[in-house]
């Protein structure tokens, strides 16, 4: 596993740390299939992407097949044992609950776990693709994104008031300061980076965080365990 270069790569280094030997794991279009890239040494993930794959990889080295595609339509590759199926049992399974963990973005995400990372009103939306189903029928849902928007505001907050993907569905959300718990008693500060301090995190969050005793651990602590 190689170590990452940028504050995207680190989002998604962290992130690929949630996932254990054998899981089946959706990655959402943009940042989520830099965790690709981010899997310990000795364990085995296979990625999903719902227009019918299982076994997907990135391309490298100008292996990319154009007739094999991602979510987002972009040419892509397949490992050794990976297939391909229709859109009726691609559903099936993550309805099923088939899927360990589903990765994503987001505009905002709310205290109660609630997700909007669709549409914005009043500006064009491709639509919702797949995420309506993966972030309900996946057994952990985790939001990758930068801590703010590039205005400086929170996508954490207290109430999204934007169209929902998802109704109290997520679990982890990964930015480049923090990874936040979302649990039934409300958003819980697990670990912060070495380049930041809680107060900075709390301070650019725009719901309340509950702090551990004892203070939360480093992500980088977490990520060389």
């Amino acid at each position: 596993m190689r170590q990452p270069t940028n504050t995207r790569e680190f989002i998604a280094w962290r992130t690929a740390q949630f996932f254990q030997d054998g899981d089946v794991v959706n990655l959402g279009i943009g940042m989520p299939t830099l965790c690709m890239q981010f899997i310990r040494d000795g364990i085995d993930v296979w990625f999903d992407s719902e227009n019918g794959v299982i076994g997907i990889t990135s391309g490298a080295d100008g292996a990319d097949n154009e007739n094999l595609v991602d979510a987002s339509g972009a040419p892509s590759t397949m490992r050794v044992g990976g297939c391909c199926f229709d859109s009726f049992m691609s559903f099936g399974y993550i309805r099923g609950g088939h899927i360990a963990a589903t990765v994503l973005g987001a505009y905002e995400i709310d205290a109660e776990g609630n997700l909007a990372n669709w549409m914005i009103p009043g500006k064009a939306a491709a639509g919702m693709g797949g995420a309506m189903d993966l972030v309900t029928g996946t057994r952990m849902t985790i939001v990758m994104s930068t801590h703010t928007d590039k205005k400086g505001n929170p996508k954490i907050v207290q109430k999204t008031s934007l169209p929902l993907t998802g109704y109290h569905c997520v679990d982890y959300i990964v930015t480049e300061l923090a990874v936040i718990h979302i649990t039934p008693e409300g958003p819980v500060l697990e670990e912060i980076s070495k380049n930041t301090t809680v107060e900075e995190v709390v301070s650019k969050t725009g719901c309340k965080l509950t702090i551990p005793e004892g203070g939360p651990k480093y992500m980088e602590d977490c990520l060389s365990a």
